[in-house]
């Protein structure tokens, strides 16, 4: 019998592997059904769904791997960066989705969410007034008008499978839905600066650098608490507050 093996797991979701299927446990079924409408229509490579009895959604395992982790080296070539930026440029150019996914929030709701963050952040000493200044400083040029696009929405470099600088599939469409596409890019680049103009090579135009720096602020903004309630540690080497401490 295989070993089942806990990829991730917090309070909200968990997700295990038995062999070559994964199997995602939500309780929240909304989740679930957009995961399963996202993969149907994004123009992109996605795991084969084997079944799904709520809350567990059961899907295949994508060949080849990932381009890495956030806070873990950095692997693949300049074109296997390049593809993903392809990859994401025709998921951003697809027919828009029918709902509002994470990277659509309005820039009124974001910005009173960041500001109760940015002042939690400092009144429990998570991290310095400085430092949590500064980057709210950065993150301001997210916060102006856009043009929604098909956006995946939690698009991390553990989201995204290649093999020979070919993009394998792309997983975890939760958070899909109508947003921002430079929100997807600064997800994907977070803690890889370094990579950013292997991705535009492949993406193309349209980029403008000021909102990608601004989204790696506020995202990290945003998530440092969440990150260490539910188990997971910001502070270690290349994660968000290395990201915040980077605009310094």
């Amino acid at each position: 019998m295989d070993e089942v093996e806990v990829v991730v797991a917090h309070s909200e979701r968990a997700t295990l592997r038995v062999g070559d299927v994964f199997l995602k446990v939500d309780g929240d079924q909304a989740r679930i059904d957009v995961e399963i409408e996202a993969m149907s229509l994004a123009p992109v490579p996605t795991p084969e769904i084997l079944w799904c009895k709520p809350p567990v959604l059961a899907i295949a395992a994508l060949a080849g791997t990932t381009l890495g982790r956030l806070g873990g080296p950095s692997t693949g070539s300049p074109a296997a960066w390049a593809a993903a930026g392809a990859a994401i440029r025709t998921l951003h150019d697809a027919p828009l989705p029918s709902w509002q996914g994470r990277a659509g929030r309005s820039v009124v709701a974001l910005a009173a969410e960041l500001d109760v963050e940015c002042e939690l952040l400092v009144t429990n000493g998570v991290l310095p007034a400085d430092l949590v200044a500064r980057n709210r400083q950065v993150a301001e040029a997210a916060l102006r008008p856009r043009t929604p696009a098909f956006t995946h929405g939690d698009l991390q470099i553990a989201h995204v499978f290649v093999r020979d600088d070919e993009v394998t599939g792309i997983i975890d469409w939760s958070e899909a839905g109508r947003g921002d596409a430079l929100y997807d890019l600064a997800t994907f680049t977070l803690g890889r600066e370094e990579r950013l103009d292997d991705v535009i090579a492949g993406y193309g135009t349209g980029i403008d650098l000021d909102v990608i720096h601004a989204w790696w602020s506020l995202r990290s903004l945003l998530a440092v608490r969440w990150l260490v309630e539910h188990g997971f540690d910001p502070f270690a080497p290349g994660c968000e507050v290395d990201v915040l401490r980077s605009r310094m």
